[in-house]
């Protein structure tokens, strides 16, 4: 598939994704969840969501499912790791408002967890022409 067309699937997906998250992530710190539990709640559930979605529409990816969730969580917790580290960082060292770095966030990692997914979540494996043809 082409990679303007898992692209355009990706950020389908990955916008309705993360619109209903970041509402809810801003709902449930107003009441009172701190902001890194409230990521990490949001996080899970989103991972676990977009899994079947992108597996299936963005990238049309036939594989083996579970070698592909192990890839995907692979993925994910490192842009948790990411995420948390910048949080962290950003709002609890720098000061700055963690409604904006986790929005700001959302896009960098909409990025690279694109890539990631694109080139080994869900890579196809190489066609190996002229295997098993005579010279």
């Amino acid at each position: 598939m082409k990679i303007h067309i898992q692209l355009t699937r990706y950020a389908v997906v990955g916008l309705a994704s993360n619109a209903l998250g970041y509402l809810l992530y801003l709902f449930i710190t107003t009441l009172g969840m701190g902001h890194k539990t409230a990521m990490t709640l949001l996080y899970i559930v989103g991972v676990l969501q977009t899994f079947f979605f992108n597996k299936r529409w963005s990238f049309n990816h036939n594989g083996a499912t579970h070698t592909a969730l192990i890839r995907y969580i692979i993925a994910y917790a490192f842009g948790y790791v990411l995420n948390l580290v910048t949080l962290v960082v950003l709002v609890d060292h720098w000061g700055l408002p963690h409604q904006w770095v986790q929005g700001v966030m959302i896009f960098v990692l909409a990025g690279m967890l694109f890539l990631l997914q694109r080139y080994w979540v869900f890579a196809s494996k190489p066609e190996r022409a002229g295997v098993g043809e005579k010279a």
